[in-house]
């Protein structure tokens, strides 16, 4: 099969003119991208950032989604204006869920995954968001993310699995496997020493030699590779000083000679335009590197025009240009796209599948055994349910505040409860465990009702990459307001049970102290019932 896909590529590369081959190298944005634009140019693909919807909707339906999808198809299809008539890749950052679609099963992020230590169930949460990947007819995920975070100022640090490279090697491959499976492609990123950078800092430098580099932040893509992952996504940061974009020797000699990759490699949002002496749609050195594909969301057009003008130049060899050519139509060959026709073929009945019941499922459970347990005075936990509770703090009935970031919108912020159909916060999950067993949930307000204990959720608001870059891991240092909450219950003599929600592993001894019993939730995502 391999040697047939290979005859194919071939055919179809000499077959191409060099304006269609630069075109298939080129992702835009779908703020910034029609359907004309696709039958004009012949883009290779589109992505969908966090926050990005069909016509810019939030509330987006599924069934929009999907008829974008065959929109987009469609229009890559038609060769009537001069494209190569290839079939048009669509990618998402699917790296919790479904995160963008209103009503995905939402899991919870990296770091309380690797706190399970199960790559199986990482295998099950891989398979269930490619399925509610492909109901929306999207065929690409920007997932998983193998980052080794090592200091946890960092604002992406829920993003990783964990702090030690043997067990983000233990769940990338799972992770890739599971993915690829149900026709999804998935994407080991960020190539590499993402969560090395110094201080933490996002788009940071990683300073250290290459052996170094490789055995602390590389061993998830061994894994990955060894699956047969068919894209990596470069990293912003720096290694040693010089952005990774712009790097041929990990771009190519490691990533390719050293490591094995067969896929191919597309750069990171703009990522190009950091490199030095480039622009965001001008960087003949990153494609010498080896990015196969630009991710150049708005400046898509003036990137085509530039890159077919370097080639014709000499900065660009056409060689070059085949070979990343060759590398984007094998990908799309081997995972059927070439074949399938309208993506919407291909997805699954989305009302059984988005949200599904047995996801939402997968979901609890693995809120459940992410749970960490600190703190448990005198066997206070479990509590009993037929008893009398009270919950306070801002993220008791905050779906957002506990999905976190690349929630919905990019950063994870302006949502609201109602934004999340079918979830359950931490509140309404402790509630309805209450009610069945014939306990009650009291209104915080009264001060005389006799409490078996206070439930109080407090922690992190949400943040995605660079604006949750923090300079201390000391929680609330400044203004203690979760502490005076949980001292003044104390003061009344009751029990109190503290959850904290958050991205990272903070510095809360002043909380933990004054609680009897402290369990971190991480960032549990959509099912909060899943912590009752």
């Amino acid at each position: 099969q391999d040697s047939d896909i290979s005859a194919q590529v071939a055919r179809d590369l000499a077959g191409m003119t060099l304006e269609q081959k630069v075109a298939q190298m080129i992702q835009g944005e779908i703020k910034y991208v029609t359907p004309d634009h696709v039958r004009k140019y012949g883009l290779g693909s589109v992505l969908n950032g966090g926050g990005s919807f069909p016509d810019d909707d939030k509330y987006a339906s599924v069934a929009e989604w999907v008829a974008l999808a065959d929109e987009y198809y469609d229009a890559s299809v038609d060769r009537s204006q001069g494209s190569a008539g290839i079939p048009i890749i669509w990618g998402t950052d699917a790296v919790h869920g479904h995160n963008n679609v209103i009503g995905a099963t939402l899991f919870p992020h990296n770091v309380a995954l690797g706190a399970v230590r199960d790559p199986e169930l990482i295998g099950r949460i891989g398979t269930a968001t490619a399925r509610e990947v492909r109901a929306t007819a999207i065929d690409w995920m920007f997932a998983p993310t193998i980052a080794v975070a090592t200091d946890l100022r960092w604002g992406r640090a829920y993003e990783s699995f964990s702090s030690d490279p043997d067990l983000v090697e233990s769940y990338a491959g799972a992770y890739v496997s599971s993915v690829q499976a149900e026709g999804v492609i998935a994407t080991a990123k960020h190539y590499i020493g993402d969560g090395g950078t110094l201080r933490g800092t996002d788009q940071g430098n990683t300073r250290m030699p290459l052996d170094a580099l490789l055995s602390r932040h590389g061993k998830g893509y061994v894994t990955a590779i060894a699956a047969d992952v068919k894209t990596v996504m470069a990293s912003f940061n720096s290694w040693n000083g010089d952005k990774i974009h712009g790097n041929r020797e990990l771009l190519t000699d490691v990533l390719r000679g050293q490591l094995g990759f067969e896929g191919f490699v597309v750069s990171d949002w703009n990522g190009i335009g950091q490199v030095a002496g480039c622009e965001d749609d001008r960087c003949a050195k990153a494609i010498n590197a080896g990015i196969d594909m630009i991710m150049v969301p708005e400046d898509w057009e003036s990137m085509l025009h530039t890159t077919v003008a370097q080639v014709e130049a000499g900065e660009i060899s056409l060689s070059r240009i085949d070979e990343a050519v060759s590398r984007i139509l094998k990908v799309k060959y081997e995972m059927g796209l070439m074949s399938r026709g309208k993506p919407s073929l291909g997805a699954a009945e989305p009302e059984g599948v988005i949200g599904a019941p047995e996801h939402r499922a997968l979901a609890r459970e693995a809120v459940r055994r992410s749970l960490v347990l600190l703190k448990n005075n005198n066997g206070l936990l479990p509590l009993n349910p037929a008893g009398t509770y009270a919950i306070f703090g801002e993220g008791a009935d905050n779906i957002g505040m506990q999905s976190g970031g690349w929630t919905i919108t990019w950063q994870g912020t302006g949502n609201t409860n109602e934004d999340f159909p079918g979830a359950t916060s931490i509140q309404s999950g402790i509630e309805e465990a209450v009610a069945a067993a014939g306990g009650k949930v009291v209104a915080a307000a009264s001060e005389n009702e006799q409490l078996d204990a206070a439930i109080v959720v407090f922690g992190e608001q949400p943040y995605a990459e660079t604006q949750g870059d923090i300079d201390s891991l000391a929680w609330q240092q400044r203004n203690k307001r979760d502490l005076k909450l949980i001292e003044q219950l104390a003061d009344r003599g009751i029990s109190v049970v503290s959850i904290f929600l958050t991205g990272r592993p903070l510095w809360v001894n002043a909380e933990l102290n004054a609680s009897d019993a402290f369990v971190v939730a991480w960032l549990p995502g959509s099912e909060g019932a899943g912590v009752a």
